[in-house]
């Protein structure tokens, strides 16, 4: 709508002209005064203007005598012309009195041309309909509401530094886009209307002094807050860790496996080992095998470790061949995994050993043992025995490719299991599987997880959870307080005294319920954590009826012009 017309001191409405246009009809008005006066002048009187006072004029027919005219005398024609002054002189006065009240309005204006008020015509459902005349809308087919703004905002932009009084106006809470200019009820909803001030209208882009405002600012009445169950929270500043759940089971660590098999044949004569599961260390006797090969293997090494005393006397080549003969059948013992130990033992008894005892490489458990292993023919390679290393296990489990770039090698991972509740386990990603399951878009990773006492057991299922720290020192916000549009990320700021204010963020990582913000707040603010969509929509309900308003506006100003 269109700023109303400027008034004069006396209250009459000015024209749409400017002060030099108002002067010139002054001027013409007094034109007019000054032949009104001309044309009331006497007959006489003008013969009698040619004449100077006390001239003697003479008598028409019919007169006996001549007729001496005075000055002062105000039948005479010096008093007629003396009163024709006076009538001059007050179109005169009233000429000057006119020019000064038109040619000086009160309105701020001061001689600006002014701009047609216009009356618009809105749909209380869909503000974004403007008309210039009633009717329906052409969406809901409701039938219009006049639209009434306070257009006091936008003039006065063009005089900064001025104060400039405005009409109070009432708008209905629910429909922002109705005006009045008095106390009512909404027509749409029935709601009773509460004041508008310059925040509650939404904004205009503009904050106090004039400055750019960086946001809308909404005002609630107090009321409406609490019926609306506005709740607000601290935005925080603390250190953001991420949590990461999956499930996963117990294998055996790969790595400390070992398969027990010989590198020659021969056959099991005794076996010292009962049953799978059975505990051994390292170095316990596993079972005995008679080789016709070692028997021969340990004959001649009897025979160099003879030959070599012989030869202690003997001149330095041949002493050196001898023990060279020795150190070369030694060696071919260890090939067969025939232990230091046991080569010394041969050496120190100087007899053959009709069977060797093959020993557990490492300590653990019995995983896997030959069926009828007594008394059964091996060859080189073949397997006997399975014994596993349980001080130590694996961890299978599977995150999301999404979940990826919080864990690594060496991520803390925290183990529980339902069979031992209320006990914690601690375990460490070992490895990552370098390919996502195209099925299941995961990837597996493996924890070492310490076996103490060897109470885990192998295809134990497990919860594995990880806190790897995000962000420290990060301002953070709850997640049910962010308006996410799919376009932006909007929080509600509570200003106090009923004022909220929309503001966009960038964000970050969210853990526990909490969302850190990257950009948008300084960890300062108060924010909205319920009801800020309809605060919001608010929002932007009422700047998008002042973005029309001044559009509708500027297009019919355009128009006119």
């Amino acid at each position: 709508m269109g700023r109303p017309a400027s008034r004069s001191m006396v209250g009459f409405p000015l024209s749409p002209r400017s002060g030099w246009a108002n002067a010139r009809s002054a001027l013409e008005l007094f034109s007019v005064f000054l032949c009104v006066s001309v044309v009331n002048l006497p007959s006489d009187l003008v013969d009698g203007l040619s004449r100077r006072p006390g001239s003697v004029v003479p008598a028409p027919a019919g007169m006996e005598a001549e007729m001496n005219y005075s000055e002062n005398d105000t039948t005479s024609p010096g008093g007629k012309i003396f009163r024709a002054v006076l009538w001059m002189a007050a179109g005169a006065v009233i000429a000057v009195g006119i020019v000064f009240l038109i040619g000086f309005p009160i309105s701020p204006g001061d001689g600006d041309a002014a701009v047609e008020e216009v009356q618009l015509w809105t749909c209380g459902m869909h503000p974004e309909v403007l008309q210039e005349e009633p009717g329906i809308c052409p969406i809901c087919h409701m039938d219009l509401t006049p639209l009434r703004t306070d257009s006091a905002g936008s003039e006065g932009a063009a005089h900064e530094g001025h104060n400039h009084a405005t009409e109070e106006l009432w708008t209905c809470p629910m429909h922002p886009d109705f005006l009045e200019s008095e106390p009512g009820s909404c027509p749409i909803c029935g709601m009773d209307l509460v004041p508008a001030t310059d925040t509650s209208v939404g904004g205009n882009g503009t904050a106090d002094h004039g400055k750019p405002a960086k946001e809308t600012t909404v005002t609630i009445d107090p009321v409406v807050v609490q019926n609306m169950n506005v709740r607000t929270a601290p935005v925080q500043r603390r250190d953001l860790g991420r949590a990461i759940r999956t499930v996963g089971h117990l294998e055996y660590d790969q790595e400390r496996m070992v398969s027990v098999t010989t590198r020659y044949q021969g056959f099991v004569e005794k076996v010292f080992v009962a049953s799978v599961g059975q505990p051994v260390d390292e170095g316990d006797p596993l079972f005995e095998v008679y080789s016709p090969e070692l028997v021969q293997t340990q004959q001649e090494l009897l025979s160099a470790v003879q030959y070599a005393r012989r030869m202690a006397d003997a001149d330095p080549e041949t002493r050196r061949r001898a023990e060279s003969l020795v150190a070369s059948v030694r060696q071919r013992l260890s090939y067969w995994d025939i232990t230091e130990k046991q080569v010394a033992e041969i050496e120190a008894s100087g007899k053959v050993l009709r069977t060797l005892t093959v020993v557990s490489p490492i300590g653990g458990v019995i995983m896997k043992r030959k069926h009828g292993l007594e008394g059964m023919a091996i060859r080189p390679g073949m397997e006997a025995l399975h014994v596993a290393d349980l001080s130590t296990l694996w961890l299978t489990a599977e995150v999301y490719e999404g979940q990826l770039p919080w864990l690594g090698r060496g991520s803390t991972a925290d183990i529980s299991f339902d069979y031992f509740p209320g006990e914690r386990f601690t375990g460490r990603v070992r490895n990552l599987e370098p390919e996502v399951s195209p099925s299941t878009r995961s990837v597996k990773l493996i924890i070492e997880v310490p076996n103490r006492n060897r109470k885990l057991k192998v295809g134990m299922y497990a919860t594995v959870s990880f806190k790897p720290v995000v962000a420290r020192n990060a301002v953070v916000v709850p997640a049910q307080a962010v308006i996410r549009s799919g376009v932006r990320d909007v929080v509600v700021v509570a200003l106090g005294e009923g004022r909220f204010a929309p503001r966009e963020v960038t964000l970050g990582a969210q853990s526990d319920g909490l969302i850190q913000v990257i950009d948008g707040l300084d960890g300062s603010e108060e924010i909205v954590t319920s009801s800020q969509f309809l605060i919001d929509s608010e929002s932007n309900l009422r700047a998008a009826v002042q973005k029309m308003i001044a559009a509708k506006r500027n297009e019919m100003q355009g128009g006119g012009e």
